[in-house]
């Protein structure tokens, strides 16, 4: 038998090792290159982004005059809403959601968005499949919507389309060097221009390399939801050819990639990175109108997957029946934002709500439920409550009116800022007011006289709802508010009409320690004041005689 340690073998042995493993690396360069276009199945991270991020496309859209002011928005503690709303949607439905509920949709837009809703939670399959799908729009890291809809073009220098010069001017340099004493020179100077456009252009490269990531994330989705079927994804399949091609021309050359190290040679010597820079910009600026599209065909999928998803996991919601600008129905509604609220109800037509209640009874977040029912009618159709008849109209909130040391602005300054606000979105809009203590930060008859007038005349536009604890407002505003008592003698909140009776002030000054000399005097003046201000006397300028 021939050796098996013949040189011809070893010869053929050590060839035939060779050639694998060269195989073995191509093929693993060339899944690597596949891998950069393919849709990852890495877990998309959690980034951070802003308030101002996630309200870009809201702001995209110029002044709107049924838009949610900034106030409001921080009064109704709706950015936790939106945590609540879409704790694992990207960046993409995020805006489409803060931009419904912040602008609210119309009557069309809103029954549309109903349907699409009642489909995917009587599908649950088909809902988990879109959600997964949608997953690899988390891998965003920026906001683009700033890039699609707001920004203009950039400049392209004129000097771009020449950047190829460059790197057969570093191989003739170097020729130089090889070849002539002061070879060197010529190199340095080839290297200088190279060197000066990676300082001058690395942080735009940096935010532009993002972006561009982002866009990809984008174009990757459109491709997974053009396999699918069903009506939802239907408008995907048409696109999805396109946005593949998109993602492609977007990526760095597939050659280049295939090359170990090849980008980063590529980047100093050749300025391969400011040459792509500029050639992906012209291309996302003169593809907008195509990204566009597929921004928000993606953002509004995953922001009605988001909806649905929030509706299965909630005990109590339903669908709201659009009311009138002055109706107001909530039966058994309840907070979205508390683990185990209580339900109320509450019925008001034409006329508004004096609400009164001991400390600590729920007066505040009585009215941020109600706010937070009305702004979810407004922009998705359902509220949470076993039946709801609600107004699609803005809300206005004055909640948590503060001072401002740095401002110069005392609390009694800041909440007259605020009534003239509302008095003035009154006059170009009606809507529903939320107003929480008003005017605490001045002395109680100036706060009830500055009050009573401020809030007829805001009724006279709007449908208000107020909380206070000045009592003595609730007899001059009877003309048009309705007295509304949350009673917390149960244990529980209960909504009953008439006024707060037996107010607690007082009795927690003896459960926190003052002492009986100090509770005494505490109540003896107010009877006194009770008796001679809780009610109406005698020539009190009342609504109707104003």
């Amino acid at each position: 038998m021939p050796s098996t340690h013949a040189p011809g073998n070893r010869r053929r042995r050590l060839f035939s090792g060779l050639t694998l493993s060269s195989f073995d690396h191509l093929q693993h360069l060339w899944r690597s290159a596949i891998a950069t276009l393919a849709p990852s199945t890495a877990p998309p991270p959690n980034h951070f982004f802003t308030p101002q991020d996630i309200g870009r496309l809201h702001d995209q859209d110029g002044a709107n005059r049924a838009s949610i002011d900034a106030q409001t928005w921080d009064d109704l503690l709706l950015p936790s809403f939106e945590d609540k709303l879409a704790p694992d949607a990207s960046i993409f439905g995020r805006q489409v959601l803060h931009r419904r509920l912040r602008a609210g949709v119309d009557d069309a837009a809103c029954g549309a968005q109903r349907t699409r809703l009642q489909g995917l939670i009587a599908d649950p399959a088909h809902l988990s499949a879109l959600h997964a799908q949608l997953r690899m729009l988390r891998h965003a890291d920026v906001d683009v919507s700033a890039l699609l809809f707001g920004e203009t073009p950039p400049v392209t220098p004129w000097w771009s389309r020449w950047l190829w010069l460059l790197p057969v001017l570093l191989l003739v340099s170097v020729a130089a060097l090889v070849t002539l004493p002061l070879g060197w020179m010529l190199t340095l100077a080839a290297l200088a221009p190279l060197m000066a456009l990676q300082i001058r252009y690395h942080q735009q490269i940096e935010g532009w390399t993002a972006t561009i990531r982002s866009l990809g994330a984008l174009l990757a989705t459109v491709g997974l939801l053009g396999k699918g079927g069903g009506a939802l994804t239907e408008p995907f399949v048409a696109t999805r050819a396109t946005a593949a091609r998109l993602h492609v021309r977007l990526d760095r050359p597939f050659a280049l990639r295939m090359i170990p190290g090849g980008r980063q040679y590529a980047d100093w010597f050749a300025a391969g990175n400011i040459a792509h820079y500029f050639r992906t910009a012209r291309i996302v600026f003169g593809q907008r109108a195509f990204l566009r599209e597929c921004y928000l065909a993606c953002a509004n999928l995953e922001a009605d997957v988001a909806l649905a998803r929030h509706l299965h996991a909630m005990p109590r919601w339903c669908w709201a029946e659009r009311g009138g600008a002055r109706e107001l129905l909530l039966e058994d509604g309840v907070h979205p934002l508390m683990a185990q609220p209580t339900p109320l109800s509450l019925s008001l037509h034409e006329r508004g709500a004096f609400v009164s209640g001991q400390n600590a009874s729920g007066k505040s977040t009585f009215l941020r439920m109600v706010g937070l029912n009305l702004l979810a009618a407004r922009a998705f159709g359902f509220c949470y409550a076993t039946r709801a008849r609600l107004p699609a109209v803005p809300v206005r909130a004055s909640m948590q009116n503060e001072d401002s040391l740095l401002g110069g602005e005392s609390l009694y300054m800041a909440e007259l800022r605020r009534a003239r606000e509302l008095l003035e979105a009154a006059g170009q809009l009606a809507g529903v007011c939320l107003i929480d203590e008003v005017f605490r930060g001045t002395n109680h008859l100036e706060s009830v006289s500055a009050a009573a007038a401020v809030l007829e005349q805001l009724s006279r536009h709007d449908l208000v709802l107020v909380s206070s604890h000045n009592l003595v407002l609730a007899p001059l505003l009877q003309a048009g508010f309705d007295a509304i008592c949350i009673d917390t003698t149960s244990g529980r909140p209960v909504l009953q009409k008439g006024v707060l009776r037996n107010p607690n002030g007082i009795a927690l000054l003896a459960r926190e320690g003052f002492g009986p000399q100090i509770e005494g005097r505490a109540a003896e003046v107010a009877r006194w004041l009770s008796g001679h201000l809780l009610e109406p006397v005698t020539g009190a300028p009342t609504a109707q005689q104003a």
